[in-house]
């Protein structure tokens, strides 16, 4: 038989007052654009390294972060949130940079993985504080997905060190 879940949502609470819902809205978009650019930024390393032997290991970072975005895509429409306008400069600007560092070569896109992988950690780390502070409780499977995609960012990050970054 299906399981079927007795609660509404899946991972963010109805909010209880505009606070709480302007509060998880600006979590819930920084989050997507963070995943969004962090995306693009792949794409365009793979442009520019994807036949290279450092390809492998960016399209395995990508991988993850198609994963993240698919699922900000997700509780964006079941929250009805409007993601960052700013989107279309993301789109550009993400490309444009992670192509840019690639085309100094492996350890220039491993430069800008452990740049841009820390900057998503430290905003992730933030929300995960306010969130805590707030009440753990309420918001139990937000922190959940924000700590797992996290620590994938700090993985990224890391993978970054181990392949070269700091030589640039």
């Amino acid at each position: 038989p299906l399981q079927r879940s007795s609660r509404a949502y899946s991972v963010i609470p109805p909010p209880r007052d505009s606070e709480e819902k302007e509060m998880l809205d600006r979590i819930l978009r920084v989050d997507h654009a963070g995943e969004y650019g962090a995306n693009r930024i792949y794409a365009g390393q793979m442009a520019v390294l994807g036949r290279s032997r450092t390809g492998p290991l960016i399209q395995e970072m990508w991988d993850q972060e198609k994963k993240h975005l698919e699922k900000f895509n997700e509780i964006l429409a079941e929250n009805r949130v409007r993601p960052t306008a700013l989107l279309p400069l993301w789109n550009i600007a993400g490309f444009v940079l992670g192509a840019s560092t690639a085309l100094l070569g492996k350890e220039g896109a491993m430069a800008c993985t452990v740049a841009v992988e820390e900057s998503i950690s430290e905003h992730y780390n933030s929300q995960i504080r306010a969130l805590m502070e707030k009440d753990p409780e309420r918001y139990t499977e937000l922190l959940q997905v924000i700590k797992e995609f996290r620590d994938d960012e700090m993985d990224h990050h890391d993978t970054g060190l181990e392949h070269d970054a700091e030589t640039v």
